[in-house]
């Protein structure tokens, strides 16, 4: 992928990402002090960035895609999605027990639904298609955070920034059936955590439900020559359901799922 900033320029920012992910020191936001760093600009550096991790041994697992909730655009003041990769080391299992958060700066929670892929989908295909692709679905977290002081960043800072992508923690892993397939876009969930907090989403705020959220991602890939097709055996995970609540040690979260055929989950911190 080409862009108008040069080489040098995208690998220092390159560098500063990575160190910044790897200390959890914040940074200012690249968009605030550079007009030309647009979406092209963001994924040159996200892929130069899944290069240095595969370097050092880290392998992609799967993709998470951001910001496919319209209600939460505002909030952050993004206008689309994004995407980032999810890798061996932050990808985790639930459980029953505690989980330390993440060394990462103003980490927050998202629920979300994610998906394992039995066969490589691509860009074009019908929902039945996509849906003939995946092996299995599954309710769990995303655990997100922002290397730009306060949550204040573009889109295209984001999409730069491993696409704020910290750990993913899955629940069971259940076949989808077309029962779930159906429910998909219609579901509740209801998320509550410490000190009464309670927020509400629908399957239907993931870019009108996580399948079309997932044909999204393969659209935005086919564009993208620097990009890595989705592949056989890869975990997508579709999008926050609620808007993303900040996490401390001590919490506990829990969410429960009404009109599909999927379990709440619990996750707690140490």
């Amino acid at each position: 992928m080409t862009g108008s900033i040069a080489d040098a320029t995208i690998e220092a920012y390159v560098a500063e990402l990575l160190d910044a992910y790897d200390t959890g020191r914040q940074i200012a936001s690249f968009s605030d002090g550079d007009s030309g760093f647009d979406a092209k600009a963001a994924y040159r550096v996200a892929h130069r960035i899944t290069a240095l991790r595969e370097a050092r041994g880290e392998r992609q697992v799967g993709r998470k895609i951001g910001f496919t909730n319209r209600t939460i655009w505002p909030i952050y003041g993004v206008s689309g999605p994004i995407w980032g990769p999810v890798w061996d080391t932050t990808l985790h299992e639930i459980g029953d027990g505690l989980h330390t958060l993440p060394p990462m700066p103003e980490p927050r929670l998202e629920p979300e639904i994610a998906f394992g892929l039995k066969s490589a989908p691509r860009a074009g295909m019908s929902e039945a298609e996509l849906a003939g692709c995946i092996a299995w679905v599954s309710h769990g977290f995303e655990i997100v955070f922002s290397p730009f002081p306060d949550w204040r960043f573009s889109g295209t800072d984001c999409a730069a920034a491993f696409g704020l992508h910290s750990a993913l923690y899955l629940g069971p892993r259940l076949p989808l059936t077309q029962s779930i397939i159906n429910q998909l876009p219609r579901f509740r969930i209801l998320l509550e955590g410490p000190d009464g907090k309670r927020l509400t989403g629908c399957g239907a705020d993931v870019l009108d439900g996580p399948l079309r959220a997932l044909d999204h991602l393969l659209d935005t890939l086919a564009t993208d020559p620097g990009a890595t097709p989705v592949g056989e055996g890869e975990i997508i995970t579709t999008g926050t359901l609620t808007d993303a609540v900040p996490i401390s040690p001590g919490d506990r979260w829990t969410t429960r799922l009404d009109g599909i055929d999927l379990p709440g989950a619990t996750i707690a911190f140490c």
